[in-house]
């Protein structure tokens, strides 16, 4: 096969399925192509946060506030593909007070509505929580459910005239005279792609990508292990009020809780090791918070590995700080059809998507403008569509095993 389309984006995750819903909303052709099943990658081996902003809002106000916008918006469109559980942020004994104080205040600066409450109260919410929990702070977390919010989001652009190919791992690139000229497709579709533009969305692997066309990624991913064990007595989301660290993340399901993570540079984001003390330290750590975990029977272990910038992780030097998402225009390469958009987390996927469409929207001539922030994503009222549409594109991944098609 031999195809032409005005965009092709490499990557299924939340961000390359956003991406194609947003230009797919504005009336642009778009083919999305995706090695594996959607959400293979990142998104659906992500811990399913949807962050309120809190846990950067004393490292990185501006991003916190992305993170407040983007789940005010997220609970608006996203429907099912959301839970509603708000958050608490525990302090525990030995955790220094003074941080737990500098957080509150950044959150009131940022707009981040917060509560802080003593552990005898946070106990009459989370029953089991530890002992030693002096005092918590409530803030709007929430859960995002990553199967069904990938695969809604893909499902509206195919509505919308796109073509979403899984399954079609990018075999080779040919750049004529300073642009992408075409992209061949293996796996299970034979085609060669000629686009307008070209959108890199392929996380920890937009090194390779870059490669492909002749520009440079520089990513520095690192993996993360999440553990999902058997309790069904938690309600709001748990975090360590205290410098991020190893295991101070508790997610919780229907009948299961997510605890993570962990944060170890990998060479290769296909290839790396799965270490034991990542899972025991996690398990020990979140059992600081809440006990019971510790005991749980273990329902099942994922790795994911985050898609990190190179650049901006040398500049900030060290795990927890707040890391906001980078649009890399490879017209400065002298690639003028090609863009690389890195960086970001789950939360902050749909701005992510704009930024990157508005890029291309200005080089392609369309005058439209973004309107992701206001339709609602198909199904998202119906929980047995959005399965259905994560069946159709092979889309589910371990993060939300348990919550989709029940």
């Amino acid at each position: 096969m031999d195809s032409r389309t005005d965009v092709l984006v490499i990557g299924g995750g939340a961000t390359g399925t956003g991406i194609a819903r947003d230009l797919a909303l504005r009336g642009v052709d778009v083919t999305l192509a995706e090695r594996d099943g959607l959400s293979a990658g990142t998104s659906g081996r992500s811990h399913g946060l949807l962050h309120s902003g809190a846990r950067y809002a004393e490292a990185d106000g501006p991003e916190a506030r992305a993170c407040l916008e983007e789940n005010r918006i997220l609970r608006r469109i996203g429907g099912a593909c959301i839970r509603e559980t708000g958050g608490l942020f525990v302090q525990l004994t030995d955790d220094d007070p003074a941080y737990f104080e500098a957080k509150r205040d950044a959150c009131e600066e940022v707009g981040i509505p917060t509560e802080a409450v003593d552990g005898e109260t946070a106990r009459e919410t989370v029953p089991d929580l530890a002992a030693d929990v002096d005092r918590a702070m409530r803030v709007p977390d929430g859960v995002l459910v990553p199967s069904r919010l990938v695969a809604a989001n893909a499902a509206d652009a195919l509505d919308h005239g796109s073509r979403i190919l899984t399954h079609a791992p990018v075999t080779s690139m040919t750049v004529d005279s300073g642009r992408v000229a075409s992209v061949a497709l293996g796996g299970d579709v034979d085609d060669t792609v000629r686009p307008e533009f070209v959108v890199n969305a392929t996380g920890p692997h937009a090194g390779r990508i870059g490669d492909m066309t002749g520009v440079s990624v520089e990513m520095r991913p690192t993996r993360g292990v999440m553990v999902s064990v058997e309790y069904d007595d938690l309600e709001p989301v748990l975090n360590r009020c205290r410098d991020p660290d190893d295991g101070d993340i508790i997610v919780p399901h229907d009948g299961e809780v997510v605890l993570g993570t962990t944060s170890v540079a990998v060479d290769d984001p296909d290839d790396y090791e799965r270490a034991d003390w990542e899972i025991e330290k996690t398990i020990r750590e979140c059992a600081a918070m809440l006990p019971a975990v510790a005991d749980a029977e273990r329902a099942r272990t994922w790795w994911g590995v985050r898609p990190l910038y190179e650049p901006d992780e040398a500049t900030r030097g060290g795990r927890g700080i707040s890391r906001g998402f980078h649009l890399l225009d490879h017209a400065d390469e002298g690639v003028a059809n090609c863009c690389s958009i890195v960086g970001g987390k789950l939360t902050t996927y749909r701005r992510m998507a704009e930024a990157t469409a508005d890029l291309v929207c200005d080089r392609l001539g369309v005058e439209v403008e973004c309107s992701t922030a206001d339709e609602r994503l198909p199904g998202a009222s119906e929980p047995t569509r959005l399965d259905e549409f994560v069946r159709r594109f092979d889309g589910q991944g371990p993060t939300d095993t348990d919550l989709v098609g029940r």
